[in-house]
């Protein structure tokens, strides 16, 4: 029997390199209704682009009907319809491979490369938690989120700032948000000498109020970049205070002390230096001019100074029926008031004071608050939806969420933090689905073998799924809720 881990990117890019020379064909299909009878389509007016009036020559068919290689998913049929071309997979050997071996999808597809170091900066939490706003809060778990998809996937994480305010620190515990704390400042004196050499000559330093250093000049730097590298071309002068020192010197530290282990960070390989570190910066769309300065200033006054910073700006945070004012520590408060209420009017009684049911009713509240700020819910159904649509493409998700360009040209960055909670929603939808239809210790399926064995073995590959989803969004597995 055939081994390895099967995967839909595998299995696309085989079915693609099977047409010939050209750009992507194929698409893997994800409607219930299109699922009864193909599993991936290759659409007509896209082989009529490739191929003479359409026609895919007979050399060309068999070879995707015959489709075999590594991670590639077995091929039942290939048939020539009026939508193209249509493969169906053979499904109870599909079925087989991974509830054979559930642990494998689970994981990202690929590890990130030994050594591989991102350092995440979200400048919201250096705010008091009564002062931080919606969009500062998607900022804080989108960085959260991130840093525990980049760790599965074995990048050595790095977290900045350090939060220091206690408040903060209880906030966070209660979002479930795992960040570093600490209590020092870190030193600013070399960074102060070059600050003092690199101010503007103009003006009268000594009516500068306590704590501002001088204005510092940045517009050679945004020129230098040119307007393609996506600085805001109005940047000219930064006002250096000892707290934006303090900001820099707590980067520059963590940059270059990098910690052999954390509760977030993998071993990493070689002697830690600037420019083999990512730096993201995670910020709401009012803090970005404000964090263009930053990382300006800083390549100004470091020479060693990450080369590869990006910034990964999350924009406004709209919330029907919630007034734009609130801040999120109110914001939580009324998820948590709305969880109370609706358990409630479906237990007919107030279960909000009750020891038993405390703990399960913050973690709806966060997961509510995540899922809100991090993603929207789409809509699906069935056995072979569960596993095609969820538990086959996991690895590949994975390793997607946790990819970041910093190679791409420009100051912006993107980042795939929806992708788990789109997911996890459309696995919950299907497996409700599923359960309110199927009796898994009932009567046997003949496409699955060992029967009520294999059901089973489909409840774990999605016990296993939604349970490492959680994980990267800083929730506890079902069972504990």
């Amino acid at each position: 029997m055939a081994t390895g881990r099967l995967g839909i990117e595998e299995t696309l890019g085989a079915l693609n390199a099977a047409l010939g020379p050209g750009g992507p064909v194929w698409f893997k299909e994800t409607r219930a209704r299109h699922l009864r009878a193909r599993d991936f389509l290759a659409p007509q007016r896209a082989l009529q682009a490739r191929f003479r009036d359409g026609e895919v020559p007979e050399c060309v068919f068999h070879a995707v009907a015959g489709l075999q290689g590594p991670g590639v998913a077995p091929v039942l049929r290939c048939a020539r319809t009026s939508a193209g071309l249509e493969l169906q997979l053979q499904r109870s050997a599909v079925f087989e491979r991974v509830l054979g071996a559930v642990a494998d999808y689970a994981a990202p597809a690929a590890p990130a490369a030994p050594g591989s170091r991102v350092l995440l900066h979200c400048p919201s939490l250096r705010a008091a938690p009564s002062a931080l706003r919606l969009s500062q809060l998607r900022a804080v778990l989108v960085a959260d989120h991130l840093a525990r998809a980049l760790h599965a996937h074995g990048v050595s994480v790095r977290l900045v700032p350090a939060v220091r305010d206690r408040h903060m620190s209880t906030f966070l515990q209660q979002l479930r948000v795992d960040w570093p704390v600490a209590s020092e400042r870190a030193a600013t004196e070399a960074l102060r000498s070059r600050t003092l050499a690199e101010l503007n000559p103009a003006g009268d330093r000594e009516a500068l109020p306590p704590g501002v250093l001088g204005n510092v000049y940045l517009k050679e730097l945004v020129e230098e970049r040119g307007r393609t590298a996506g600085y805001d071309p109005n940047l000219e002068n930064c006002l250096v205070t000892e707290d934006l020192l303090s900001v820099l010197a707590e980067l520059q530290a963590a940059v270059l002390h990098w910690p052999e282990v954390g509760s977030l960070d993998l071993a990493a390989g070689g002697a830690p230096d600037a420019d083999g570190c990512v730096v993201v910066h995670v910020v709401s769309c009012e803090e970005e001019f404000q964090q263009q300065k930053l990382d300006l200033l800083w390549r100004k006054l470091d020479d060693q100074a990450p080369l590869s910073q990006k910034h990964l700006v999350c924009g406004p945070v709209k919330v029907a029926g919630v007034p734009g004012t609130l801040t999120a520590p109110e914001y939580y408060k009324y998820r948590h008031a709305q969880v109370c209420n609706a358990s409630a009017l479906k237990h007919s009684r107030d279960l909000a004071q009750d020891p038993a049911w405390t703990e399960t009713f913050r973690v709806l509240s966060v997961a509510t608050i995540k899922f809100e700020m991090l993603s929207t819910a789409p809509q699906s159904q069935g056995e072979w939806l569960l596993l095609f649509n969820s538990v086959l493409p996991f690895p590949d998700l994975l390793s997607q969420t946790a990819a970041l360009d910093h190679t791409a040209p420009g100051l912006h960055i993107t980042a795939r933090t929806e992708m788990v909670c789109k997911l996890l929603v459309q696995l919950s939808m299907d497996f409700s689905s599923y359960y309110n239809r199927v009796h898994i210790l009932g009567e046997p399926r003949p496409h699955l073998f060992g029967q009520m064995f294999a059901r089973l073995q489909l409840l774990r590959a999605v016990c296993e799924v939604l349970h490492t989803g959680l994980a990267m969004l800083g929730l506890p597995p079902l069972s504990h809720i």
